[in-house]
């Protein structure tokens, strides 16, 4: 018999066999005419449970993160905080003294900023015109608190309803206002005089993460009188060390609740 007649004989063989039932958790390896064949079954997608715990799972707030942290931590998982970024993230099965582990299964606390605490930054040191300055105050009465929300709309009524006119100069009070002096433009009042009154500074009440405490501000009033009429805006003062200050109010408010020191940085 040639080597040729014998190979089609197991060939024929091969393909007549009964098929067969591989056992998951097991490696097979086998010659066919193709040469070596490889089955790996050991796999976890083969078993009714996984091996161990991956994956990374993000929370926004301090008491989910806790909620997980609770459940799935031991004595060896660590926790390191980034002001920079607004994370927190927990290395659930990180490395023990006696040796390495996967630093598979992470937790990652990642703080979003709040609409309010965006738009606020975002007009401040801006100018801008009487009509929008007024719009935003009525936008946004709920974070007004001193003077309260009703004197401050008050305060946006009458710079919409003074449009028509032709503001002049602007004089700090005594009292810590600023007086607007204008001329009416309008035709049935032209030439009349008129003045408002606006508070110096006030203070807005926000939030500046979803899920953190709110942080009372201060925002000094800014105006420039030029050919465009009133231009009107806020500054305020030292946003960065609030928004500091609620991030680091976020980690105390974690580490006061697990046995685990939080670590300034990221995990590897």
């Amino acid at each position: 018999m040639t080597n040729d007649n014998a190979q089609v004989i197991v060939d024929t063989a091969l393909r007549g066999a009964e098929p067969a039932e591989l056992t998951p958790g097991k490696f097979y390896a086998f010659v066919t005419p193709a040469g070596l064949q490889k089955v790996d079954l050991t796999g976890d997608e083969y078993k009714d449970t996984p091996t161990r715990k991956t994956g990374t799972t993000t929370v926004r707030d301090a008491e989910s993160f806790l909620a997980y942290w609770t459940k799935h931590h031991d004595d060896n998982s660590e926790v390191y905080a980034d002001a920079e970024r607004l994370t927190i993230t927990a290395v659930l099965d990180a490395h023990t003294p006696d040796g390495a582990r996967w630093s598979g299964h992470r937790l990652h606390l990642a703080l979003r900023e709040t609409d309010a605490w965006k738009q606020w930054l975002a007009n401040d040191g801006k100018l801008l015109r009487q009509e929008e300055f007024a719009e935003f105050l009525e936008d946004h009465l709920p974070e007004l608190l001193e003077p309260t929300s009703a004197e401050m709309l008050e305060i946006a009524q009458s710079f919409q309803a003074a449009v028509k006119v032709d503001f002049q100069s602007a004089t700090r009070l005594s009292s810590g206002q600023r007086q607007f002096q204008y001329v009416e433009t309008a035709t049935t009042k032209a030439g009349q005089k008129g003045q408002l009154v606006v508070p110096e500074t006030f203070v807005i009440g926000l939030i500046p993460f979803e899920g953190s405490d709110g942080y009372r501000l201060t925002a000094r009033l800014r105006h420039r009188i030029g050919q465009q009429g009133l231009a009107l805006g806020y500054k305020l003062e030292r946003p960065a060390d609030i928004r500091k200050t609620a991030f680091d109010d976020v980690v105390q408010k974690i580490g006061e609740q697990i046995d685990t020191a939080v670590m300034n940085g990221t995990p590897a």
